[in-house]
């Protein structure tokens, strides 16, 4: 996003991803625009690599793409027989065995898995297109920021197939299982109006204005203390798997933590 990140040269730049650090802000971008950004197993090695490559110093990581659309999804390229170069073609692990299968569809999952770490807050910059693994890989992120023009699809179903790249998590715990099953069999598009109302999206903006809207928020994000947003970020993420009191307890034991911080007597 900032102008200072591109100076400083890009930590990783291969198979469709690029990497740039500007102090504690780390922007990644999937940099296929001829393609609207279509993934690929080497695409989620290379976003997997990207979330390794994160210096410690960075607390907030935007996810964007370049080009008219965010990610149009699968390239269609790995349902044909011949598949990628060098990689199996998808028709070759179905007729795998299911460990193969299950460890193979596991390690792709590895790209979507990161954005949620505690040590930072990801954000995604959406516009145009952000269809089955690209909406999955938007839901990956904590926080999603979207043009005017952003068509949300899970299309996996419609084709004979299941949301895999752990999409379907964080979508029922924004939208709700009603609804979520819905936008899942029908494949439909999800508009930038929806998306926010339904708490899929947290802003929609102008499309000229997306970059501007997420430098705004990441600046926002980073306003307060770091040990205190991952405290509270861990205490949200685990809510939804708590009851009530134990919420209250980890809430406590959290405060404790902080306050024994502030006070110079943490471990």
């Amino acid at each position: 996003m900032a102008s200072s990140a591109q100076d400083l040269g890009p930590v990783l730049d291969k198979d469709g991803v690029r990497l740039t650090v500007d102090d504690a802000i780390a922007t990644v971008t999937l940099t296929n625009p001829a393609k609207r950004n279509a993934q690929s197993p080497a695409l989620w090695r290379a976003l997997t690599e990207a979330g390794r490559l994160l210096p410690g110093s960075v607390r907030v990581v935007v996810l964007r793409g370049e080009g008219k659309s965010f990610s149009a999804g699968l390239d269609r390229q790995a349902f044909t027989p011949e598949g990628f170069d060098g990689e199996p073609s998808f028709i070759d692990l179905a007729r795998g065995d299911d460990a193969t299968l299950d460890a193979t569809i596991a390690e792709y999952q590895e790209a979507f898995t990161w954005w949620r770490r505690s040590d930072i807050v990801s954000v995604a910059a959406v516009q145009g297109h952000a269809i089955g693994a690209g909406f999955q890989l938007a839901l990956a992120c904590d926080l999603r920021v979207v043009a005017d023009d952003v068509q949300f699809a899970m299309r996996e179903t419609s084709l004979g197939l299941v949301p895999d790249l752990t999409g379907t998590h964080p979508l029922v715990g924004l939208v709700g299982y009603a609804r979520a099953l819905e936008i899942c069999a029908t494949g439909r598009f999800v508009t930038a109006e929806e998306a926010v109302n339904t708490g899929l999206a947290n802003l929609a903006v102008p499309a000229d204005e997306l970059d501007a809207a997420v430098r705004d928020l990441a600046g926002a994000l980073l306003a307060a203390p770091r040990d205190a947003v991952i405290e509270t970020k861990a205490l949200l993420r685990g809510a939804q798997d708590r009851t009530y009191e134990e919420q209250r307890v980890a809430e406590r034991a959290a405060q404790g933590r902080r306050l024994r911080d502030l006070a110079g007597l943490g471990e």
